[in-house]
């Protein structure tokens, strides 16, 4: 059995190590494509594997097509979406996820973010302080719960809504459910958005929602561009000047966002959530044992498509 880690951004060195122990001390032989470029180079690299792990690269029809022995792909994070499920499941392909590894990494961007935001950038003029604010998680996953558990020592009141978790779940950790997203950003001050990009929630987040929040509201997004409505949300900024807006994922219209909204608007310049060398090891390991755990004994806990 060949495995191939295809990872146009390479891993850290020491999660390579930690993967080709887990994926070599099973027997399997592992094979590194890194900075590859060009893609007729992860093309070539498939042809005789039998499992993938990568990062933020498409697999799409054609890289399936391309690779006749593929079993299973593992995408070494939360998010799935540069993976086409559809063509997965047609070409008998398992593919999973690993939830849970990159959590913490983003929560403390999220909470890093909030306290950028509501200081005023660092620009050094007085702001405000978290203390005491309401904070609103919207999806409690893995992520929002990290993001709750901060919040609790910072001593915020936290609330929360997840359509797919039960209230229960929420309050037993010390959060309010509440039983809409409207509830949620009339309510809090602060709102931190952990939905995936679904059918369902692309462009959600938009001008009615937003505009619901208290005066002063903080808007976070570490988790899809695509969730947010741009165009609302330009708008509503344009009409409440006591609005803000602060992501890890970069919108089309950041140059626009940039120019009308300095000192209420910050964007990092990449995807930076999940980037410590912490979350960079835990997802690539993790991801190794999933394909050791899936082509050894069938295991498909963390699979994703149908």
């Amino acid at each position: 059995m060949k495995v191939l880690v295809a990872t146009d951004k390479p891993f850290a060195k020491v999660a390579v190590d930690g993967i080709r122990n887990a994926i070599e001390s099973a027997g399997y032989e592992l094979v590194l494509l890194e900075k590859y470029g060009d893609k007729s180079n992860l093309l070539n690299a498939v042809k005789d594997v039998d499992a993938i792990i990568i990062r933020s690269d498409v697999i799409d029809a054609e890289v399936m097509d391309a690779a006749p022995n593929l079993k299973i792909v593992v995408r070494a994070g939360a998010g799935f979406d540069n993976v086409d499920l559809e063509s997965a499941t047609a070409h008998n392909v398992c593919v999973m996820n690993t939830p849970g590894q990159n959590s913490n990494a983003v929560a403390e961007l999220a909470f890093g973010m909030m306290v950028m935001a509501v200081r005023n950038m660092y620009n050094g003029t007085s702001g405000t302080e978290l203390k005491g604010k309401k904070l609103g998680i919207h999806a409690y996953g893995n992520v929002g719960r990290n993001v709750a558990r901060i919040a609790k020592g910072v001593g915020m009141e936290i609330y929360a809504y997840d359509a797919f978790c039960p209230k229960e779940v929420i309050e037993a950790d010390g959060a309010k459910a509440v039983d809409s997203a409207e509830e949620l950003y009339s309510t809090c001050d602060v709102v931190s958005l952990h939905i995936p990009a679904t059918p369902e929630t692309k462009q959600s987040i938009n001008y009615e929602l937003v505009n619901k929040m208290p005066k002063g509201g903080v808007l976070v997004n570490t988790a899809r561009k695509e969730v947010i409505d741009e165009a609302g949300l330009i708008q509503l900024m344009e009409e409440r000047t006591d609005l803000k807006y602060v992501t890890d994922i970069m919108p089309v219209a950041n140059a626009e966002f940039a120019e009308k909204f300095a000192g209420r608007y910050f964007s990092t310049p990449k995807k930076m959530g999940a980037q410590t060398a912490e979350a960079n090891i835990n997802a690539g390991i993790a991801a190794a044992n999933q394909i050791v755990g899936f082509l050894k004994d069938g295991c498909e806990r963390f699979r994703v498509n149908k």
